[in-house]
């Protein structure tokens, strides 16, 4: 408790902020319909926010080097267009078409860190000017149809209407989720207590284990009184557990932080700035075409609509607004899943109250204000402290 609150002194805010939106909203929506905290709602919000938020994900590596990617709303678009294409117009095998339509993000995704880390284009520049062409060669891909519509027994329309409805499903990954957390703490306490550096002590690792817990099973609770666990919410959680543990447990990670807090002390550090650049943006553009998918899951076709750019806007405002710093050097993906409750909340609470969408992308763009103010300070109050 002592660290936390030395923490909270020192402007490292963490993803607090974003826990608190979330509280807020729910609370205030909760009063005004109470059907906003139903099984179906909520259930409805654990999909809805996983395409966003794959893509946000992405955003969340480009932030930790400092950089942004404008691009992604139009890969995503592009990448689904191309697996509709394949899939439904030319009649390949869906497995091919997915494969293609991710390597289409990936390789997009490395062109464009190849222009921003080894040209030495601005990535603000290069990413603009992709969120234009590859927008354009989406709606050239679809021709003159504009919409296709995705077999509906296929895998990918099965990313975000297939369900465990089994009760064990939900419980067992709630219980899973809370037993890892305690063992990997556990190790690292051990680790760094037989390095003689500061560990947690056992009761907040328990502390921290329990409240987890509750959290879990509380959401297991909820998800099984609708239609059990939705496979879309179980890929997304496993995408941000794994890479979560790439940022925070690899030498990739700390490369890529390293960078984010200072360029060329990494580079005399002999550090390869140029190919982790590189591949953080191919990162970006490879969970972008992923999140195309499940976007394009959701809504079962793939249109002139798709990649649009508040989709852009809404993963890079999830991104921040989750608690990763638009000054590079800090971040989670858990960031980003945090930041699109926020988004898609605001959004839920406003369809149920038949509110215009523009009163919504007034709000978003309140609380996305609000967290880069709150980022700018806690960064300032850092320096004060000596801690950036």
């Amino acid at each position: 408790m002592d660290e936390f609150v030395r923490k909270l002194r020192g402007g490292e805010l963490g993803s607090l902020p974003g826990v608190f939106c979330v509280v807020v909203i729910w609370i205030v929506f909760q009063v005004l319909d109470h059907q906003f905290l139903s099984p179906r709602n909520l259930s409805n919000l654990s999909v809805d926010i996983v395409g966003t938020g794959l893509i946000a994900v992405g955003i969340v590596f480009v932030l930790l080097l400092g950089e942004i990617d404008l691009s992604v709303g139009s890969v995503s678009g592009l990448a689904a267009a191309v697996f509709a294409v394949m899939n439904v117009n030319d009649g390949l095998p869906e497995w091919l078409a997915v494969l293609a339509a991710v390597l289409v993000g990936a390789a997009i995704g490395g062109i464009q860190g190849f222009f921003f880390a080894r040209v030495g284009v601005p990535a603000f520049v290069v990413t603009l000017a992709g969120l234009l062409a590859w927008n354009g060669l989406m709606l050239h891909v679809l021709g003159a149809s504009g919409t296709i519509n995705l077999h509906d027994r296929g895998v990918v329309y099965a990313l975000t209407n297939r369900y465990f409805h089994h009760t064990a499903a939900a419980y067992g990954l709630a219980a899973l989720s809370a037993a890892v957390f305690f063992l990997t703490s556990y190790q690292d306490r051990r680790r760094r207590r037989a390095a003689e550096v500061p560990y947690r002590p056992l009761a907040e690792i328990a502390l921290r284990t329990g409240g987890i817990a509750v959290i879990a099973f509380a959401a297991a609770y909820v998800l099984n009184r609708f239609e059990g666990l939705p496979l879309a919410l179980l890929v997304f959680l496993v995408f941000v557990v794994g890479l979560d543990y790439v940022q925070r447990r690899t030498k990739y990670g700390r490369r890529i932080r390293s960078i984010g807090g200072g360029v060329e002390a990494t580079r005399r550090a002999g550090i390869n700035v140029v190919w982790v650049r590189v591949s953080v943006f191919a990162i970006s553009g490879t969970l972008a075409a992923i999140g195309g998918l499940f976007l394009a899951s959701r809504v079962a076709s793939v249109g002139q609509t798709s990649g649009s750019s508040i989709l852009m806007i809404n993963s890079i405002a999830a991104a921040v607004i989750g608690g990763a710093s638009l000054f590079g050097g800090r971040g989670r993906p858990w960031s980003a899943l945090l930041g699109m409750l926020v988004i898609q909340s605001i959004a839920s609470g406003m369809l149920l109250m038949g509110i215009q969408t523009t009163v919504q992308y007034m709000i978003t763009g309140g609380v996305l204000l609000a967290a880069v103010v709150l980022d700018s300070l806690s960064r300032r109050s850092q320096k004060t402290h000596g801690r950036a």
